[in-house]
């Protein structure tokens, strides 16, 4: 008879996690990893070196081995324990892949998140959103929106209710005119209203601090926001058609960042879903998620772009009237539309 040996360690199996990918054409690689072959390996190049482990381990995952894990767990939302299966690893080890990825991604945010400062990025920006609905000096459009997660502990849960009564992060953006993030804050509950998470933000005190007229661009927001110097809002109540056709280009425009906000969570479906992390580590997701979205758009990972015209941005006049928001948007209103 066997001796009986008291807890005793069932021996962990393996599986080569590359045969995840060996054979999978880049179409399929998309569907399931959300890039292609070249740019994996392109990922693999930027972040790889701060994922390889310092161990002679036989069983240490290898970079690529990390990245396809925790682009798995984006892309889908699935739980732990199935992507643990899927790949042929433990559940502890998948989280502790996700938590390391996701960190590095975290770090890179000033890196590949940035907002137009230079005079030839704002004019780029600006002329790429003029082509959209002919809406003049528009450097950037802002919203927000909320992914679900779990309920926190009792002493935080009341903060994280939003308005539609589930448990959220509300996450403000910015985006240009190709959808790319150029700010993105994933700090605040779901009870915290945009315009309050807004005057405090980075974006908020950099504009308040070196923003210096109308012709040097504005942002976009919604009538959640105040209406600023550099954040035009639409108006309320329009008067006159020149103010409609104010309100159609305006909505037309902002709409940019809405599209942003929807492919970003069909393309990383865990924002789609309920994230079932703390709401510190829920942040960091969706700040890599954010990240990754950026990489996508700059290695040109495809996507459906609409048509549009070749218009160009008139040279906006130096605004010489009152330094508030109306005056501003009624600047604008009454000399382009």
């Amino acid at each position: 008879m066997a001796a009986f040996i008291p807890n005793a360690r069932r021996p962990r199996q393996f599986r080569r996690v590359n045969r995840q990918t060996d054979d999978l054409d880049n179409e399929e690689l998309r569907r399931r990893y959300r890039f292609g072959s070249e740019n994996l390996d392109r990922l693999e190049d930027l972040i790889g070196d701060r994922l390889r482990h310092g161990t002679n381990r036989n069983f240490s995952l290898t970079a690529r081995q990390q990245i396809l894990i925790a682009l798995r767990f984006f892309a889908s939302g699935c739980f732990l324990q199935l992507i643990g299966d899927t790949f042929g690893v433990d559940i502890a080890t998948v989280s502790r892949t996700i938590t390391r990825v996701t960190d590095v991604l975290f770090s890179l945010k000033d890196e590949y998140i940035r907002f137009p400062t230079t005079d030839d990025e704002r004019r780029t920006v600006q002329q790429g959103f003029y082509k959209i609905r002919q809406f003049p000096g528009v450097v950037g459009c802002i919203d927000g929106t909320h992914v679900r997660i779990i309920s926190p502990p009792k002493d935080q849960e009341a903060a994280y209710v939003n308005r539609k009564r589930y448990h959220s992060i509300n996450v403000q953006a910015t985006c240009n005119h190709r959808g790319l993030f150029t700010s993105i804050n994933a700090s605040w509950p779901g009870s915290s209203h945009d315009s309050h998470i807004f005057r405090i933000s980075n974006v908020c005190r950099y504009l308040e601090a070196r923003h210096q007229g109308f012709e040097k661009g504005v942002l976009l927001g919604d009538s959640g926001y105040p209406c600023r110097p550099f954040l035009l809002t639409p108006y309320l109540n329009p008067t006159s058609e020149r103010e409609e056709r104010y309100n159609r280009a305006h909505t037309s425009t902002r709409n940019a960042i809405e599209r942003t906000f929807g492919v970003w969570k069909r393309k990383f479906h865990v924002l789609h879903s309920e994230v079932r992390m703390k709401a510190a580590k829920v942040s960091k997701v969706i700040v890599a998620c954010a990240v990754l979205h950026n990489l996508a758009i700059l290695w040109n990972e495809p996507e459906p772009q609409e048509p549009q015209d070749d218009d160009e941005q008139p040279q906006p006049d130096q605004y010489q009237g009152p330094q508030d928001g109306r005056g501003v948007r009624n600047y604008v209103t009454n000399t382009f539309f």
